[in-house]
């Protein structure tokens, strides 16, 4: 479940409490509701990571073999067998299944449609250069989950909010994966590290770009005042600070821009808070 390592965690949630937030129109309308559905919202993230990690280990079993950074993992390294392995997983997804049927229907049905994404996003980096571009769309249904939670529907607000997201996570998750460039182009692997090559940071900025419109329209399509936009340049420095700092030619660089994410994603929090 990668307990150890609590980022994919804080890239999982924070999506959906900034669901949350715009649906609630800011912090100072949360009410005992809201505080439930945050509580929710923080357990799902938890079990829905854990179970993403092991659908990961068990489709890239024996990829994982061949890269130095995941060799050690239980499923490639045969300290747990595959059998284990999906018994743990539907363990997982039962528990998330409990804490989904807690919400209102959009918001199952939207849970529900994210499980074949769950499934399947392991086969991208075998069929496609743009693996993180469908990690974006797993990993940020949260948004539209967090949104629906509190209004039963999805709007523009919701879908920019959306698309925000998987921008966001297109240019984090190109920067991850600068980590493994060899040995992924010995295994097959595909990815958009690979893609862009020298002109990574050019790509990631742009999609930091394009991350950080959809989320400020997405806070005035909701109706927010026109003065508190201003606040999306802690974000906007923050995602500048990343590409001037990063070197994609430095393995330990790339993990640590990438960790630093979380600050990103609670800045863009703090934005939508502020109405």
């Amino acid at each position: 479940m990668r307990l150890d390592r609590p980022i994919g965690i804080w890239l999982l949630l924070l999506p959906g409490f900034w669901g949350i937030t715009l649906a609630s129109g800011g912090i100072s309308n949360f009410g005992v509701r809201e505080c439930r559905i945050i509580a929710l919202f923080i357990v799902g993230a938890v079990i829905m990571r854990g179970a993403g990690c092991v659908v990961n280990d068990l489709w890239d079993r024996d990829l994982d073999k061949m890269v130095e950074r995941t060799q050690g993992r239980p499923l490639a390294n045969g300290t747990v067998s595959v059998r284990k392995g999906i018994v743990f997983l539907a363990t997982l997804l039962l528990i998330g299944l409990a804490v989904l049927l807690q919400f209102n229907i959009t918001t199952i049905i939207l849970g529900v449609t994210t499980l074949p994404l769950i499934l399947s996003y392991p086969l991208m980096k075998r069929l496609t250069w743009w693996p993180q571009a469908f990690l974006g769309l797993t990993f940020n249904f949260g948004a539209l989950m967090g949104y629906s939670a509190i209004t039963g529907e999805i709007s523009t607000p919701a879908l920019l909010l959306y698309l925000g997201g998987i921008f966001w996570t297109l240019g984090y998750d190109t920067i991850y994966a600068h980590q493994d460039k060899e040995d992924d182009i010995m295994a097959g692997i595909k990815s958009t590290a690979l893609k862009f090559g020298e002109n990574s940071k050019m790509w990631v900025g742009g999609f930091y770009a394009l991350s950080t419109a959809s989320i400020l329209g997405a806070h005035i399509t909701a109706g927010n005042a026109y003065t508190t936009s201003l606040f999306i340049l802690m974000p906007i420095l923050h995602f500048t600070w990343q590409i001037w700092a990063w070197n994609p030619n430095d393995p330990s660089s790339s993990l640590s821009i990438f960790k630093s994410n979380h600050i990103t994603g609670i800045l863009i929090l703090l934005f939508l808070i502020v109405t």
